[in-house]
């Protein structure tokens, strides 16, 4: 986490949550696929999580952590990260489009 500390902005007056808890808890909720109020509480307030994932995809601090870990590593091609650790999240009032899979047909009767 130490080498990530330039890419998170900051502390200005009342004093925060910090950051490696929230970051913790911002990766917990995308890969379990879970709302913000679901979050346990030792990863901070809910409110706290949303307001700084929101304000961390705005200012890019993921991406600059990205490029940061993959420029301190030791790999010299290509990074790749499995797409089961990449969720997608639906806004609220949005339905997930329907998949393109073929259904069973149903079973002959007689």
């Amino acid at each position: 986490m130490a080498r990530l500390e330039p890419c998170f902005s900051k502390s200005r007056g009342k004093p925060r949550v910090v950051d490696r808890r929230v970051c913790s808890g911002i990766i917990f909720i995308n890969r379990d696929e879970l709302r913000w109020r679901d979050a346990p509480a030792g990863y901070g307030p809910a409110k706290t999580l949303c307001n700084r994932w929101k304000r961390w995809r705005d200012k890019g601090v993921f991406a600059r952590s990205l490029l940061e870990l993959a420029r301190a590593s030791d790999a010299t091609e290509m990074l790749m990260i499995p797409s089961r650790d990449v969720a997608s999240q639906w806004p609220a009032g949005q339905r997930k489009p329907a998949t393109s899979r073929p259904t069973a047909p149903p079973p002959a009767s007689g």
